[in-house]
């Protein structure tokens, strides 16, 4: 007998559980089994939320960038002294196409 659907496994898991584990453990074993899946689903929506708020550009838990662009500049070689930080943006931008 083969066991390829998920409704086998979930017969055959509920059977190992009742041996092993007894009836009472089930609902609990569904309640844990729940609140994972609800914590999984929170963190993937969570993981999408920031990775969209860094491609369009802002930081939605603290308002503002985590980058150090001045830092990230130097190390690149440009030259910080007076400018913002949408110039350094730029100019960091055009030194990684350059590098491509």
């Amino acid at each position: 007998m083969a066991f390829d659907s998920l409704p086998d496994w979930l017969i055959i898991i509920a059977v190992v559980l009742i041996l092993f584990g007894g009836a009472k453990k089930i609902p609990e074993l569904a309640r844990n089994l729940g609140r994972a899946s609800g914590e999984y689903t929170r963190g993937k929506m969570e993981l999408e939320r920031e990775i969209r708020n860094s491609l369009n550009g802002t930081n939605a838990a603290a308002g503002k960038s985590e980058i150090n662009y001045t830092e990230a500049a130097k190390k690149l070689g440009i030259d910080t002294n007076g400018k913002t930080e949408e110039q350094l943006k730029q100019e960091m931008a055009s030194k990684l196409s350059e590098g491509r």
